[in-house]
């Protein structure tokens, strides 16, 4: 395993790591997550479909801007 690979590895964790610690120490900042227009809700079920596809476009976007830097 190369050090690029590494850093990635720990960029990711610490990318995971914030976005636990925010929702652990200010829950009402993430309260949009599952809410947003187009994500069905039951009474029963919930399939955030919309907030899966915000949260897919953003990672992308991160992880690119990372892999260029770390090239």
């Amino acid at each position: 395993m190369s050090a690029t690979v590494g850093k990635l590895l720990v960029a990711i964790g610490l990318a995971i790591a914030l976005v636990g610690a925010l929702a652990w120490l200010a829950p009402r900042s993430l309260r949009w997550m599952g809410r947003l227009p187009g994500d069905i809700r039951g009474e029963h079920f919930a399939f955030p479909i919309v907030t899966c596809l915000v949260i897919s476009v953003v990672l992308t976007i991160v992880l690119n801007v990372l892999a260029r830097l770390l090239r």
